[in-house]
């Protein structure tokens, strides 16, 4: 099943244009790979510095409070979209209902909607940028131009599933680089909530029935991961939005983020399968091949 897309096709009120993903995309190879959590900080952090996502994940979002459940929840919800089957149609339905409650407004008096075309779109369109830099720093080689331009028909799918309109949808890769960069220079802000995600993620709060005993050791075990999210994180946002929080990257930093990628580059295909996806997407990969080695048999049986 491909992912392949005519936008001037694209209808939000067409349900048979919804489709799930399956074997044969590069979403489906890529997006369950554990790499994939690299670049999601970065995915996020650009999405709480959107004005409107902003307000609505500061006054509704577990992210200060209960950051691991908030980032597994995260995590689950990308693999049922990608992995889900036909499920992961009914799981972007699950989160259009859930957000459709999710507003609130600001202190200025400026009423923020998380359903609001815009911002919904923000949030996937972050994912596609996270996607290429994945490739860029924890690969063996970053996409070339025409794998860009190919996932990205794959993006259009997938903002298709999630009914974002056609109006928030460049027509190729190249022109959502251009819209991307001008997002982030001149509509993103430096926000209070991306400030606080920052040190959300360098500092993981330990999970809240741990007995206080236990917290010392979960510092030492969890710090070092949690400045490598920060490190990581910091390094795969553009410099645009690193300039607006006041972040410093330094070419010793640059490099450091390089050797770091292409060490991981090169162990994770070496890990098996089951570890080297997460285990929605390795158990669904898995039953595409007993499908398709069930299929073999029934072709072959005698007649």
């Amino acid at each position: 099943m491909t992912a392949s897309v005519d936008v001037a096709a694209i209808d939000t009120h067409t349900p048979a244009e919804r489709r799930p993903f399956g074997p044969g995309t590069r979403t489906w190879e890529e997006v369950g790979l554990i790499t994939f959590s690299l670049t999601a900080g970065s995915a996020f952090l650009l999405q709480t510095m959107e004005p409107s996502i902003s307000a609505v994940v500061d006054a509704h979002s577990t992210f200060r409070t209960d950051p691991i459940g908030r980032a597994l929840r995260s995590l689950s919800a990308v693999m049922m979209w990608t992995y889900g089957g036909e499920e992961s149609l009914g799981e972007t339905d699950r989160l259009r209902k859930m957000h459709a409650t999710l507003n609130t407004t600001d202190a200025d008096g400026k009423r923020h909607t998380a359903l609001s075309s815009g911002p919904w779109a923000w949030v996937l369109h972050t994912g596609t940028f996270a996607f290429a830099e994945n490739a860029e720093y924890f690969a063996k080689r970053p996409l070339t131009t025409a794998e860009k331009e190919d996932y990205y028909r794959e993006t259009l799918q997938l903002m298709r599933n999630f009914y974002v309109p056609p109006k928030e949808l460049p027509a190729s890769y190249a022109d959502f680089e251009k819209f991307f960069a001008d997002q982030v220079e001149n509509h993103l802000e430096a926000t209070q909530t991306a400030k606080d995600y920052l040190k959300v993620i360098r500092t993981i709060a330990p999970p809240t029935q741990l007995p206080r005993a236990l917290h010392p050791v979960w510092r030492a075990v969890t710090g070092p991961f949690g400045r490598m999210q920060h490190f990581v994180t910091v390094g795969t946002t553009p410099e645009s939005a690193r300039r607006k929080l006041g972040l410093t990257w330094t070419e010793s930093d640059e490099r450091k983020l390089r050797i770091l990628g292409w060490f991981i580059a090169r162990l994770v295909p070496l890990l098996p399968e089951r570890l080297r996806y997460f285990p929605i997407a390795y158990e669904a990969r898995k039953l595409e091949r007993d499908k398709a080695r069930l299929r073999e048999v029934i072709d072959i049986r005698p007649l």
